[in-house]
């Protein structure tokens, strides 16, 4: 049984797991809300963000790129702790954008390509934002795009398909562009959301079946963690990679705006450390 730590609670919705600079970070769509927090749990920063879902990410200067989901834009933090507009994505699609990642000095937006929880589609996309803040879509017709993570040293974007039970990989070409599109790992009877990478494989974050998996390419699970809650996010920290950050909450009806904070920020000691791909 894993060693599971409970580092914060009352949390409406967590979102966007990360470790960075020594710390946890993850969001709270319903405050809208970014924390940082200590692996103890002592909290040491929270700023606001206009609209969700908010995702961020870090460019290989520090500076972080936070996504504004409902406002279909980009922002950058500055040094006076304000969010000014890097990009704008609403002239690409004008339904949710979500996940952010980031290689190089290059950020990948994906976009669900529907207006949630309406009727679903497969018309999400990804998009190229560059360091001018130029914006150009380069997938299309992803099955409500979530996590993702690079991977291969930087060669391959791989992004959980939550309406597909899969993740799908992209290589990644000099200019930016995405191609050779492929199932990574079919995850049949989940839905992947939030992803990180693993020791041998990929973790993703379930919702409906309340776990966090760690998946091989080609779809063998290596590990999994029951949590007993919905789980939207993971992160793999600690100074020895050895600690999963779980974002979980009740589901459905956590973005229910009359349901209590739920939310929960639950670490789960591994035993190891954790390599990249």
């Amino acid at each position: 049984m894993e060693n599971q730590h409970v580092i914060a609670t009352g949390i409406g919705m967590g979102e966007s797991a990360r470790w960075h600079g020594g710390r946890f970070w993850f969001a709270d769509w319903k405050a809208l809300l970014i924390h940082v927090v200590d692996p103890d749990g002592t909290e040491h920063q929270r700023f606001p963000v206009p609209s969700f879902p908010i995702t961020f990410d870090w460019l290989p200067d520090g500076e972080l790129l936070v996504v504004s989901g409902a406002d279909g834009e980009l922002l950058a933090l500055t040094p006076a702790g304000t969010l000014a507009k890097f990009a704008a994505l609403d002239g690409l699609s004008g339904t949710p954008w979500n996940e952010v990642a980031t290689h190089g000095g290059n950020a990948y937006v994906n976009c669900i390509g529907y207006n949630y929880p309406g009727p679903a589609s497969a018309h999400g996309l990804i998009a190229l934002v560059t360091p001018d803040g130029g914006a150009r879509v380069v997938a299309r017709d992803l099955a409500f795009p979530n996590g993702m993570a690079i991977a291969d040293g930087g060669r391959t974007l791989v992004v959980a398909e939550s309406n597909a039970g899969c993740l799908t990989a992209f290589d990644i070409l000099p200019d930016g562009s995405l191609a050779g599109r492929r199932v990574w790992a079919a995850v049949p009877g989940s839905a992947p959301d939030g992803i990180c990478l693993g020791d041998g494989g990929i973790w993703y974050a379930d919702v409906p079946n309340a776990s966090c998996v760690l998946v091989a390419q080609g779809g063998d699970v290596l590990r999994r963690v029951d949590i007993g809650q919905g789980a939207f996010s993971c992160a793999v920290g600690g100074e020895e990679a050895d600690t999963l950050l779980v974002m979980v909450a009740d589901w459905p009806g956590a973005l229910d705006p009359a349901a209590s904070a739920s939310g929960r920020a639950v670490l789960i000691g591994l035993g190891g450390g954790a390599a990249q791909l």
